[in-house]
C-alpha cells in the first residue's frame, strides 16, 4: 500500500508539473526572450554611466533580473492583446496563443509573475525605483493597445525600451540625470526605426483591418525612409552624449561602429524586397546593441 500511494503520487507531481514546464517553455519561445538583449545592453550602459564604472554586482544583478521580467511581461501581454488579430493575419496565426498551443489564462498568469519579479528587483534597488516601476509596467502595457488608434506606435514601442537606459541609472543612484535622456531618446527612436521596418510585411493586413502603422499610410518605399530618418536622429543623440558624459575616442568608434551597422542593415531592406527583413531585425539590432555597449564600457572603464 505504501508503495502504490508513493507511486500514486509520484505521478500526481508529473503529471502537475511536466505540462507547465511544457508550457512555460513554448511561452518563452513565444515571446522570444532572447531577444531581451535588444534593450539589456542599452540599459546597461545607463547603469555604468551612471556609476562611472561598474555598478555593484548587486545592482548588475537586480537590473537584469528586472529587465528581463519587464520585456517577458510586456511580450506576453502583447501576445495576449493580439490574439485575435494574430489569429486573423497570416504571419502570425501559427503563434502559440492563436494555434492553441497555450491558454489565455496561463500567459496572464506569467504576465502576472512577470510584473511581480520585475516590481520586487526594482524594491531591491531603490526606493525610488520602486515607487516608478508601476508607470514602468503601464508604459511597458499599454502599448499593445496603441496600433488600434495611431501609427506612431512606434514611437511608443521605441519609448516602452528607451525608458531601460534611465531606469538603469535610477536603479544605480536612485535619481535621474537629464543626461541620460539623451540615451533614452536616442534608444526610442532606434526602436521605433527598425518597428517601421518590420512593420512593412503586415501592409496589406494593416491596411484591410484598419490597424494603425505608419506602413499602412505612407506606403512600403516612403516608410523605409521615415525609418532611416529615424536612425539618423537616433545616430544625433549618441553624437550628442559625447560631450554630455565627457566620452572619449572608444565611445567615437563605437558610434561609427553603430553607423556602419545600420547602413548595413538597411540595404537589407528594399521595397520590393522584404525577404531578408527578419535578418535586419534580429540580428543586426542585437549585434548593434552589443557592440554599442562594448565600446561605452571601455570608454568609462579606461577613463577611470
Amino acid at each position: 500500500m505504501a508503495d502504490e500511494r508513493k507511486t500514486r503520487a509520484a505521478c500526481f507531481r508529473y503529471n502537475l508539473f511536466v505540462p507547465v514546464l511544457r508550457n512555460l517553455r513554448v511561452t518563452l519561445e513565444m515571446i522570444k526572450w532572447e531577444h531581451s538583449i535588444f534593450a539589456l545592453p542599452f540599459a546597461l550602459c545607463g547603469a555604468m554611466l551612471a556609476a562611472s564604472g561598474l555598478p555593484t554586482a548587486r545592482q548588475l544583478f537586480w537590473i537584469v533580473i528586472a529587465m528581463v521580467a519587464a520585456r517577458s511581461a510586456a511580450m506576453a501581454f502583447n501576445r495576449l492583446a493580439d490574439a485575435a488579430i494574430d489569429g486573423a493575419n497570416p504571419r502570425t496565426r501559427t503563434r502559440a496563443l492563436p494555434a492553441g498551443h497555450l491558454s489565455p489564462a496561463f500567459v496572464a498568469t506569467f504576465v502576472v509573475v512577470s510584473c511581480a519579479i520585475f516590481v520586487l528587483a526594482a524594491a531591491q534597488l531603490n526606493r525610488l525605483a520602486f515607487w516608478l516601476s508601476p508607470v514602468a509596467l503601464a508604459v511597458l502595457l499599454l502599448y499593445s493597445y496603441t496600433k488600434r488608434f495611431t501609427r506612431w506606435s512606434h514611437l511608443v514601442l521605441g519609448f516602452a525600451l528607451g525608458i531601460a537606459p534611465s531606469a538603469a541609472w535610477i536603479a544605480v543612484r536612485g535619481s535621474l540625470d537629464p543626461r541620460i535622456l539623451l540615451l533614452t531618446a536616442a534608444v526610442t527612436f532606434w526602436v521605433a526605426g527598425f518597428d517601421v521596418l518590420y512593420a512593412c510585411q503586415d501592409f496589406d493586413f494593416d491596411r484591410d483591418t484598419g490597424l494603425h502603422s505608419i506602413p499602412r499610410y505612407l506606403g512600403i518605399a516612403r516608410s523605409l525612409w521615415v525609418a532611416r530618418a529615424f536612425h539618423l536622429i537616433m545616430l544625433a543623440l549618441l553624437i550628442a552624449m559625447i560631450p554630455a558624459f565627457a566620452l572619449g575616442k572608444l565611445a567615437i568608434a563605437g558610434i561609427f561602429a553603430v553607423t556602419l551597422l545600420l547602413l548595413y542593415e538597411h540595404s537589407l531592406v528594399r521595397p520590393t524586397d522584404l525577404s531578408k527583413l527578419n535578418a535586419a531585425f534580429f540580428t543586426m539590432n542585437g549585434v548593434i546593441s552589443v557592440v554599442f555597449l562594448v565600446f561605452i564600457s571601455a570608454d568609462v572603464l579606461l577613463r577611470k
